[in-house]
């Protein structure tokens, strides 16, 4: 898989994880992020992990695709019209 994260381009700076798209928050408030790629939560941004862990940058970093909302027009209800003016119960 290739990623769009490429450690040669700037070997100092680690992927950010909030703008990528395995990025979760988790409901475990002890290990609030998640990272749904390597399959493990932690206390810290998944990518500090990594580098904590492996010595590398993360190399599964794929930033999250924003699609573009198109706006729905809702009309209104039409109202309907009652032939007498009375409303009869049955």
């Amino acid at each position: 898989m290739l990623s769009q994260f490429n450690p040669n381009n700037d070997p100092v700076k680690a992927p950010d994880c909030w703008q990528c798209r395995y990025f979760a928050i988790s409901w475990d408030p002890r290990n609030p992020y998640q990272c749904k790629m390597m399959g493990f939560k932690s206390r810290m941004i998944p990518s500090f992990e990594v580098f904590r862990a492996d010595g590398n940058h993360c190399r599964g970093f794929m930033e999250k695709v924003v699609q573009q909302v198109q706006p729905v027009m809702v009309t209104p209800p039409k109202t309907v019209k009652r032939n007498s003016r009375y409303m009869w119960k049955a």
